[in-house]
């Protein structure tokens, strides 16, 4: 059997694991990163670059729909249907902080330099932590247009990150909308609307892309602010016009989760709430390059790894599966072919 077909299997979680993330490379001469998984289990996981565990963040009372790891890997923060989310020490599993909200906390994103927590969820609210005063209230992010509803999106945020090359943040929500935040005047600066409910995003740092899934579209859109301060996400690109910086395609199932290579930018990868196949797509035309079944349940989260050697798939059966993405190379766990 090619080496393809055989991916390593990371077990532990008890039920559906719904976000992986991948932290950015600690090492420039050796593959050296860490892979957390929030699951509904309530108990998420940090494991090395080669697959093996390396421990559970113990403390939360539902599950987890949220796991974010800071630029050097030394805090985590988690987001959890108990209404809390929480900092944690990566090094000794410690909860550092616990923030309490009033519904539960579908997303977060530490700061790169572990300063500062943004937090989001059922609540339609994006709230700002200081962590350096964590006893302090938030500061609260709201739309321009909310009205008296002081919210800041119109429905569930499904995602918000963090861009830290420009003291920006970008969310997304059930209303359709993408926003882009300011978080020095911490106001709305520019909003995408999207023709179907968002289901996913998550942020490609090397390429400085937002990976967007909604229905059976993918988005790659900028993570730098769009020109126009309102705008809507265009039609899936024509085959025969050379993608830009925005590129949109179309897929024959129901996308929930992409990611794209972030080295070569020539491909992405997806899973589907549909079957329980993990997908290989080039980027320019949306053709499926490569098909594999591991998972006995629908796919809810795919990663690259930040060298883009391999991928990782979350699964509704609770296991979390690694794929080369150049099978028979030697790499961690596995070995020449």
């Amino acid at each position: 059997m090619a080496a393809r077909f055989i991916p390593l299997t990371c077990s532990g979680h008890t039920r559906p694991v719904v976000q992986l993330s991948f932290s950015q490379m600690q090492d420039d001469e050796e593959p050296n990163y860490l892979l957390v998984s929030s699951c509904k289990d309530g108990n998420p996981m940090l494991r090395d670059w080669t697959g093996d565990w390396v421990g559970t963040f113990i403390g939360h009372k539902g599950a987890v729909w949220s796991t974010k790891l800071c630029a050097d890997t030394s805090k985590a923060a988690t987001g959890s249907a108990d209404f809390t989310a929480k900092v944690w020490d990566t090094y000794t599993g410690e909860v550092l902080h616990s923030f309490p909200h009033n519904h539960i906390v579908r997303t977060v994103s530490i700061s790169p330099n572990a300063s500062h927590l943004l937090t989001a969820g059922h609540e339609k609210k994006i709230r700002l932590f200081d962590l350096a005063k964590p006893d302090a209230e938030p500061s609260f992010l709201y739309k321009r247009d909310g009205g008296d509803a002081k919210v800041s999106h119109d429905g569930t945020i499904k995602s918000v990150v963090w861009d830290r090359a420009r003291a920006m943040a970008v969310s997304c929500g059930d209303d359709k909308m993408v926003r882009w935040w300011d978080l020095r005047s911490q106001k709305e600066t520019h909003s995408m609307s999207v023709p179907d409910p968002i289901i996913s995003m998550e942020l490609s740092a090397p390429m400085e892309t937002l990976c967007l899934t909604a229905g059976k579209t993918v988005a790659f859109v900028p993570l730098e602010a769009p020109p126009s301060t309102t705008s809507s996400l265009p039609g899936p690109t024509p085959p025969d016009i050379e993608p830009g910086p925005l590129h949109v395609l179309r897929l024959p199932y129901n996308v929930s989760s992409a990611s794209i290579h972030p080295i070569w930018g020539d491909r992405f990868i997806t899973g589907s709430t549909d079957d329980p196949w993990v997908r290989v797509h080039g980027y320019q035309h949306g053709e499926e390059r490569e098909m594999y079944k591991g998972h006995h349940g629908p796919v809810h989260c795919v990663e690259y790894s930040p060298d883009g050697e391999m991928y990782a798939s979350g699964s509704e059966d609770g296991t979390i599966r690694l794929w080369q993405t150049t099978p028979g190379k030697a790499y961690g766990l596995w070995r020449a072919a």
